[in-house]
């Protein structure tokens, strides 16, 4: 095995805020919807309205960020091997079997995990981003009046909304399982923590080496 500084500062930064930021609308926003009681109705929606917009921040950050890193390829949908890795994790995880497809620097998610997370990012996330954002504005303050966006029936907004947020909260259980499926049980979380991770040596290509200073790469 050999270690390879494969997720930047800012990849690091990006997603475990993100992850919080999910976390904290999930828990706020479920509780707006009366499923229990944590922050208190007018707090959790002042919460929640503070958590969206931080997270709409992020996200503009995060899409100039993959633009100008070239990172966003790492989304582009393979067939190649697309079979074998679904194979592998209906059955074949639990025979101990090979992992069908390698990790490198320059190919760092599977061909499901590019096709789930190219789904995430081009129709989850902005659904919740756009119905969010109706659900919050279409009644607002304008010059000491109350301005409308037009929306007759806001009750389609929050149900796509709702169901967007299950979705959301299906991937993050899922997520968190798939985290224990590398080499070791800790060693993608640790991944994702310090930005280095352990390769097999003969998927490290001669131009993805691991660099003597790896501050100097991060972005």
């Amino acid at each position: 095995m050999k270690k390879v500084y494969i997720y930047k500062g800012f990849e690091r930064f990006w997603h475990w805020t993100q992850a919080a930021l999910i976390i904290l609308l999930g828990i706020t926003g479920f509780e707006i919807h009366g499923f229990y009681a944590v922050f208190g109705f007018e707090n959790a929606v002042e919460v929640h309205n503070i958590a969206a917009l931080a997270l709409v921040v992020l996200i503009i950050f995060a899409i100039f960020w993959h633009l100008t890193t070239g990172e966003w390829r790492q989304y582009m949908p393979t067939t190649q091997n697309l079979k074998a890795q679904a194979n592998y994790y209906i059955t074949g995880i639990f025979k101990n079997a090979p992992h069908p497809t390698r990790k490198t620097l320059l190919s760092k998610l599977n061909p499901l995990q590019r096709l789930v997370y190219l789904a995430l990012k081009i129709f989850l996330i902005p659904l919740m981003v756009i119905t969010g954002l109706l659900y919050l504005f279409y009644r607002y303050p304008y010059a000491g009046q109350i301005r409308s966006l037009g929306l007759e029936n806001i009750e389609l907004v929050a149900l796509l909304h709702t169901i967007g947020a299950f979705a959301i909260t299906a991937f993050i259980i899922v997520h968190i399982y798939l985290i224990t499926t590398g080499h070791t049980l800790t060693s993608n979380l640790k991944a994702m923590i310090t930005g280095w991770e352990e390769l097999d040596e003969k998927n490290v290509d001669d131009n993805q080496q691991t660099p003597k200073n790896p501050k100097q790469y991060e972005i």
